[in-house]
């Protein structure tokens, strides 16, 4: 979901930014509202190869050829002021590939040109907190690392600027509110390895309650802890939601019908 919604808000931003006069001073934004979210500053395309490099990204069609444009505008245009930009898509290109490793690699890159780079730290967290098994000798280490680049990144979302004036206030609110979402996600999944399962029914909570739209692994991830908890009742009913979505992944609705049966199960026991 995190890189879903990064190129539904940020691409379209960037691009509306790039349809902009080439190799001139950018016009000054109109004034907004005095309530209105702050807009990031705003990179400056500096000739029509620029421009077309970074159309390339834009236009690419596939994570792949993503990640090879972003290269590619990094390396033809060594000073670009959009280079924390092409970093940050090509971690979210490499993520959309299930590439752990590269992710990582343009990740730790992003972050040394943008510290504060929450949609690479959301990146990140959860793909650590996915890999790391529980006997890892450096499990604790990744687990630690996950949880600070989460809870950093759920920070820095509250106030974090529109990419764009062409992101509207109600666009934003509901990009924050899926931004946050991940960042509880990937501390639940930190609980589930940590065997913390508590805490991973806590935020796996946070992260269905702030999501725009509940993510169904999500919610099967959220019915499984209550399982670990010994709470089928609302193992069951967290599941049946996902169950009663025609549209839901097979793969997710088998995991969903196999946690539901073990909710079962329990619950009848306990009687």
């Amino acid at each position: 979901m995190t890189s879903r919604k990064f190129l539904t808000i940020f691409l379209p931003a960037i691009m509306c930014l790039a349809s902009s006069a080439v190799a001139q001073e950018a016009q000054p934004a109109p004034a907004a509202p005095a309530a209105a979210t702050p807009v990031a500053p705003q990179p400056k395309i500096k000739s029509k190869e620029e421009l077309a490099a970074i159309q390339a990204i834009q236009s690419a069609m596939d994570p792949a050829s993503r990640l090879a444009a972003c290269d590619a505008l990094i390396e033809n245009f060594p000073k670009t002021e959009f280079n924390a930009f092409a970093l940050q898509m090509a971690t979210v290109s490499a993520q959309m590939m299930n590439d752990y490793e590269k992710m990582m690699i343009y990740g730790e890159r992003t972050l040394a040109a943008d510290p504060d780079n929450y949609i690479v730290m959301l990146a990140m967290a959860n793909g650590m907190a996915q890999k790391t098994q529980k006997f890892d000798l450096d499990k604790e280490e990744k687990l630690s690392q996950a949880t600070e680049y989460a809870n950093k990144a759920i920070e820095l979302i509250k106030d974090a600027p529109r990419p764009n004036p062409g992101v509207t206030e109600e666009m934003w609110t509901e990009a924050k509110r899926d931004f946050t979402a991940q960042g509880y996600e990937a501390l639940g999944m930190v609980g589930l390895v940590r065997e913390d399962y508590q805490s991973a029914v806590d935020n796996f909570k946070k992260a269905v309650d702030t999501a725009v739209i509940p993510n169904a692994a999500t919610n099967v991830r959220l019915g499984a802890a209550y399982n670990k908890i010994g709470n089928p009742g609302e193992a069951i009913a967290t599941l049946d939601s996902v169950l009663a979505d025609t549209n839901v992944h097979p793969q997710i609705r088998q995991f969903a019908e196999t946690e539901r049966a073990r909710a079962v199960k329990m619950q009848a026991e306990k009687k």
